[in-house]
């Protein structure tokens, strides 16, 4: 079977050393980053970008897996995963994070997807403190319409693990996060596809409803799916999927794993878990080709 993960983080050492360079511990960036490393059993990825990459690209062999999306989680990534982009010819799809509230950000983006190899961009409302249809996304929105890149909107419950780590504040407002305020944003900007990760984090209902209401909200299949620990009754993955399956069918199911660090590397372990719900559900081969590969390749321009 192709697979195309639709959802990974780079991580690479600048994104590390970032979010050292604003931790309030103790210590220099090094003596941080080495603190996490031990007492959080992490990898600490090599400083040079391509030899980061040569890492990934050798676990993508081993675990047969054709194409990855991976995440800039930070602008300081900016110039590293397009220096990955380049190096990896046609197997990686570039997406970079965004908040529509920096100056210049939607000048940034274009020239990103112009100029640097990049497919699309990843929001956190939550985290940035904006509303995915208000007026900070508006120009943003533009941009992205007029090259029909995809969308990533971080949706429901935020944590970005390495931050807490290093005792940075959590300040993110799920308020800001719900699906349905993709609506909106969608229906204005129909060339866009919106994606949603991990179904919506929490706020599955609002998910499907939003997947209801617009052809260009899509949903990927991505982490531990934890968040279904919030709902009641209590659900498995295959539920979830056969819901997402009633409202999305298999065209707009992205599979997904949210790998991004090592010695764990690609979470291969998702994968055959999510490939078991889906035999659950009784969906047919070439409908599954299409969420494991199919749906990613068409989004990013490599179908």
């Amino acid at each position: 079977m192709q697979v195309a993960d639709s959802h990974a983080h780079f991580f690479g050492y600048s994104f590390y050393r970032a979010l050292a360079e604003e931790s309030p511990l103790e210590g220099t960036v090094a003596e941080k980053l080495a603190r996490v490393a031990r007492t959080r059993g992490l990898e600490l990825p090599d400083p040079d970008p391509l030899a980061h990459w040569k890492r990934w690209e050798a676990e993508l062999e081993d675990k047969g897996v054709d194409h990855l999306v991976t995440f800039a989680s930070l602008p300081s990534e900016y110039e590293d995963v397009a220096r990955v982009i380049e190096a990896a010819d046609g197997r990686v799809s570039g997406v970079a994070v965004a908040n529509p509230k920096a100056p210049g950000c939607a000048q940034k983006i274009a020239a990103l997807l112009d100029e640097r190899g990049y497919r699309g961009v990843l929001l956190f409302p939550a985290q940035h403190g904006y509303r995915i249809d208000g007026p900070e996304c508006a120009e943003l929105l533009a941009v992205l319409a007029a090259r029909r890149a995809p969308c990533y909107a971080s949706c429901g419950l935020l944590t970005v693990p390495l931050r807490d780590f290093l005792g940075l504040p959590r300040t993110q407002d799920i308020q800001l996060a719900n699906p349905l305020h993709l609506i909106p944003a969608s229906n204005a900007h129909p060339d866009v596809p919106f994606i949603v990760p991990h179904f919506g984090a929490g706020f599955l209902r609002e998910t499907l409803m939003a997947g209801l209401q617009c052809e260009n909200v899509h949903v990927d299949t991505s982490s531990s799916n934890s968040w279904m620990r919030v709902l009641l009754p209590q659900v498995r993955l295959a539920d979830v999927l056969e819901r997402a399956l009633d409202v999305f069918g298999p065209g707009r199911i992205l599979f997904g794993t949210d790998s991004g660090t090592f010695p764990t590397g690609w979470r291969i372990d998702r994968f055959d878990e999510q490939k078991t719900a889906f035999a659950a559900c009784g969906v047919r081969e070439a409908d599954l080709q299409q969420i494991m590969a199919g749906n990613t390749l068409r989004l990013f321009g490599h179908a």
